[in-house]
């Protein structure tokens, strides 16, 4: 019998995505086999990185020893404060300098477009450009220049990329949301002021896109968190495992009845 193809949308986030990380755990605890994964943001870094083979428990080691300080570097403002060679570096080496295409798992990587503002997928060439173009928050990252394009961060066209997950071929999209807007939020500084001003940005985008089309939506309770402060990282990935398992059975139950 002809089983779906079962895609994952992982949005972005910020530091809250690595609830993306708990997410798939359970699903791979379950026996729930992601065929393609589509990414924006911190989902397009977390994609990559389970998408390159990383085993999942290394993955929950490597996130829990995440530090902002390790990877930022910063310049003179011109088109943003950190120039993200630094994180560059750190993706090439955990995706082992490897294209997109010669990955065992599909992967879509979203970014946009600032001079047309149209959504850009990644489907193909090296893993460490398209995912430092899909990260690149507005204001923060230098934008990235990529074929007389002008890149910055995936979430800004499409918060969770389910009509990705849908051109990539999945049968089934299991999507996860983890980007609200933290209420009365610290705000003591122009990074803080960026990110808080794009989570409001992107909640309203949501509100008018539509995401229906993915059949599970996940949603976990990460909005007391920051985006922006890489900490409570082991609270946010049980997070997406608390959520997950809440959706087991709706999930086996959407693959059982579905026909092709």
């Amino acid at each position: 019998m002809e089983q779906p193809k079962i895609g994952l949308a992982l949005g972005s986030g910020g530091a809250r995505g690595f609830a993306h990380l708990g997410v798939i755990k359970v699903l791979k605890d379950e026996g729930i086999p992601i065929h393609l994964i589509a990414g924006s943001s911190m989902g397009a870094l977390v994609g990559s990185f389970y998408a390159t083979g990383i085993e999942i428990n290394r993955l929950y080691k490597l996130s829990t020893a995440f530090k902002r300080k390790y990877f930022l570097d910063f310049t003179v403002p011109k088109m943003g404060l950190i120039t993200g060679k630094r994180v560059k570096e750190f993706i090439k080496i955990f995706t082992h300098g490897k294209n997109i295409e010669e990955l065992s798992i599909p992967l879509g990587v979203v970014a946009t477009d600032l001079l047309t503002g149209e959504r850009v997928v990644f489907k193909s060439g090296p893993i460490s450009d398209a995912v430092r173009a899909s990260i690149s928050i507005p204001g923060i990252f230098v934008p990235v220049k990529y074929r007389g394009r002008l890149l910055v961060d995936g979430g800004v066209s499409d918060r969770v990329p389910v009509s990705v997950a849908k051109e990539m071929g999945a049968d089934i999209i299991i999507a996860v949301d983890v980007s609200m807007v933290k209420k009365n939020a610290d705000i003591s500084s122009i990074y803080d002021v960026i990110m808080q001003s794009i989570d409001i940005m992107q909640t309203e985008i949501i509100n008018i896109r539509d995401v229906t089309a993915a059949d599970i939506m996940l949603r976990p309770s990460v909005e007391q968190y920051s985006s922006r402060a890489f900490t409570n990282i082991a609270e946010i990935i049980s997070l997406g495992e608390e959520e997950t398992k809440k959706h087991v059975m709706q999930i086996k139950k959407v693959i059982e009845n579905w026909k092709g």
